[in-house]
């Protein structure tokens, strides 16, 4: 119910203020921030012709560490502790995927899981200094999923890997991540109030900002009380890419998807994290992706769900650290 009073007050300020200024919610930043396309001030990189969001922190000379941020369609903000890494001799590299987060928006059907793979492929060449600089990816939630793709396409070209529950490295076991984790219940008041406003707001699909402004609405079951995730609350977040997170869910639902076929040509050790109170996952979950890899450890993360690396970052950190200092 508080959710529901928050957004008729947010929807009456946006009426009040359109009639005053004549406010068009398609206008870059009225609605949502503004993408690097729209704001010159924002740390890009153009590759692979889009332009991202991306940053980087550290010597640029260290190994790297590229965080991939969870999705599809979210941002690296509640990533960046992991800029920490930057104090203990890594280049850490962040970067919000094609159409998400501040990054440039496409059209629907540009997107593909290869685009995806050749877009970290020109990150990794842009922040690169030397061919013989190490490479590790940090992938959290559909994040992980992308390395895993990443690896299972290009098994030589990455150092190392370090997998944050990631949703399923393949249809099958998505499917089973999603109805454990996800499955609405919709005559809850929860379910209920997070639709409320699709009675007044609706958005074409070129109208992004609409769209991303929507997203960012309904994702707040995620964190509802009780959730099976084990998700403390709110974590930061730019804007959400809501035609990205469609174009995924469509590729999965029609074409599917399967990152194991050469997982058992990487030789080298991968870590897996899981935290204490996301039900949905856990030990067994954890064992299930690791066995795809002749060579991985599983760390339990206590006290916390599926957002550790923001809510409980100071117990993931050394972690983190010491496999990387490990195959360094």
């Amino acid at each position: 119910m508080k959710l529901r009073i928050l957004l008729i007050a947010l929807l009456a300020i946006i009426l009040q203020t359109s009639c005053e200024k004549e406010l068009d919610i398609n206008e870059p930043g009225n609605l949502v921030p503004k993408t690097v396309t729209e704001d010159a001030s924002l740390p890009s990189i153009m590759v692979n012709e889009t332009m991202l969001h991306s940053e980087s922190y550290g010597n640029t000379n260290n190994s790297l560490v590229i965080f991939l941020h969870g999705g599809p369609g979210a941002d690296y903000r509640n990533g960046l502790n992991v800029n920490q890494l930057s104090e203990d001799g890594y280049n850490v590299v962040f970067y919000d995927q094609r159409g998400s987060g501040l990054s440039q928006r496409h059209d629907k059907e540009l997107y593909s899981i290869q685009l995806y793979l050749d877009d970290l492929t020109e990150v990794i060449e842009y922040y690169r200094t030397s061919p013989n600089q190490k490479v590790f990816l940090f992938g959290h939630s559909w994040g992980a999923m992308l390395v895993a793709a990443y690896i299972n396409k290009y098994p030589d070209r990455i150092d190392g890997a370090i997998f944050a529950e990631a949703g399923g490295f393949n249809k099958q076991l998505l499917d089973e991540y999603t109805e454990a984790s996800r499955k609405l219940d919709f005559f809850s008041e929860v379910t209920s109030d997070n639709f409320y406003f699709d009675q007044f707001i609706t958005g074409k699909e070129s109208e992004h900002q609409v769209l991303d402004y929507k997203l960012a609405i309904s994702s707040s079951f995620s964190y509802a009380e009780g959730n099976k995730e084990g998700i403390e609350g709110p974590s930061p977040f730019w804007r959400n890419g809501a035609i990205a997170l469609d174009a995924f869910v469509d590729i999965a639902e029609d074409d599917g998807f399967d990152f194991t076929t050469n997982l058992n040509q990487y030789q080298t050790n991968v870590l897996f994290l899981y935290g204490e109170n996301n039900s949905s996952y856990g030990l067994e979950f954890a064992q299930k992706e690791a066995a795809f890899f002749p060579n991985s450890e599983i760390v339990r993360i206590d006290d916390t769900g599926h957002e550790m690396i923001y809510f409980k970052w100071n117990s993931v950190y050394p972690v983190v650290l010491n496999y990387l200092n490990t195959i360094n």
